[in-house]
């Protein structure tokens, strides 16, 4: 299987709107439909603030969603209610005073749901509903993991209470008759993971469970499909890669940071891509042995694409996260690459397979601004995804100059 060639290859194009500028704190950006007009809107946030805001398309008027968050860190949106509304689910506390992931707060890790009621002209504050907590939490995802009746959340840690590289529990939120009460939460494994850093949501890939969503997991441990198999009634795993090991005695890190996976022609799984390893520099592909093999079944190889500079002081790099989107709609997906900076290892680069079995990719930098998130819609309704992008500006980690929260308009020629 190969994807699109040098002969008919579409250089990216992508202008830059500016939503927000001067932001005091920046790290999470999303992009779900808030006031029901079909547009994507946005909501973003940084963790000093404790605010959470959403932006109005097509003139991004702010509002306040909430305040009074403290260290509000990952989130995901989703209808918990069930009114047709895209809800906000968050995660917050995971620090504790020593302000990094070394020393997480042992009462914290709480996850909330914000209530969307669809009032979304008035400035009132939207109520907050308690969903349970668990130390150390970092990414959550919405989705039906187990089950297609009623919202589940699947809570990610970042580390284990007791140490920063010690085992981490992945839980599952579940709601009981009333989703704004406390909901149920269930381990779903304490066995195999250790400092996880990326949780990404996609269609689960076991035969007789593709009707659920699964999770996508970068961690120590480098990249691992944690998915539900309904045969069999239990959570599995299928390990695609190690990722990297080779700076540990420098820096304190390996495996595998962030993920995503993509779809080449009628494989939604062709290859996953990461940036490397915790907070790394290295971006890799694992691509199959032989395309279009299922993911359970595949032997996956992994190939270094590029490397953004020496780890710091700290032993962190610049990358810190994946997306996976067909941008030039060619039925393939390209995937965009997050650095935080400093430069010139920040902003946006954008990658395109030319030969998924070798690994090949064409790449372009078509962002320079300091990149925490990504988040992806069709912003202006053109038909093309464009993309939006927010600072990363947090404390006793890297604080960007001119934070900025931002929308890139894709221009590409897709009629090329």
């Amino acid at each position: 299987m190969t994807a699109s060639t040098p002969l008919n290859l579409r250089t990216p194009r992508f202008t830059r709107e500016v939503v927000a500028d001067r932001l005091n704190d920046g790290y999470w950006v999303e992009a779900p439909d808030i006031d029901g007009d079909t547009r994507p809107d946005l909501f973003g946030y940084g963790l000093s603030l404790g605010e959470i805001y959403w932006y109005k398309n097509p003139d991004w008027e702010r509002k306040l969603v909430a305040d009074n968050f403290h260290m509000p860190i990952g989130a995901h949106c989703a209808d918990i209610s069930g009114n047709g509304h895209p809800d906000i689910v968050v995660c917050y506390e995971l620090y504790g005073p020593g302000g990094r992931i070394d020393d997480p707060n042992t009462e914290g890790g709480k996850i909330d749901w914000i209530e969307n009621t669809g009032k979304t002209d008035d400035d009132a504050r939207w109520e907050r509903h308690y969903i349970g907590r668990e130390t150390g939490m970092h990414r959550l995802r919405v989705g039906h993991f187990t089950q297609t009746r009623k919202p589940e959340v699947m809570g990610v840690p970042c580390v284990g209470p007791r140490h920063v590289h010690g085992l981490i529990p992945v839980v599952l939120f579940s709601p009981n008759n009333d989703v704004r009460q406390p909901w149920d939460k269930r381990v779903v494994d304490d066995t195999h993971f250790r400092m996880i850093h990326g949780a990404e949501k996609r269609q689960n890939p076991l035969p007789g469970s593709e009707h659920l969503d699964s999770i996508l997991l970068a961690s120590e441990e480098g990249i691992t499909w944690l998915h539900y198999d309904e045969q069999e009634g239990r959570f599995t795993t299928t390990h695609i890669g190690d990722g990297e090991h080779s700076q540990f005695e420098q820096t304190g890190f390996k495996g595998s940071g962030d993920v995503n996976a993509g779809r080449i022609g009628d494989d939604p799984h062709a290859y996953v891509a990461a940036t490397e390893p915790f907070h790394g520099n290295t971006v890799a592909v694992y691509v199959k042995d032989e395309p279009g093999t299922p993911v359970h079944e595949a032997t996956w190889r992994r190939i270094v694409l590029d490397i953004f500079g020496d780890p710091n002081e700290l032993g962190e790099g610049p990358g810190h996260q994946i997306v996976c989107a067909d941008f030039d709609n060619d039925g393939d997906d390209e995937f965009l690459v997050a650095l935080r900076g400093p430069h010139p290892w920040q902003g946006v680069f954008y990658y395109k397979a030319i030969d998924i079995r070798a690994g090949i990719f064409a790449k372009w930098r078509v962002s320079s601004d300091s990149t925490a998130r990504i988040a992806v819609g069709d912003f202006n309704g053109d038909g093309r995804l464009d993309f939006a992008t927010i600072a990363y500006k947090v404390d006793k980690y890297f604080v960007a100059k001119d934070a900025k929260l931002s929308v890139f308009h894709n221009e590409t020629d897709v009629d090329a």
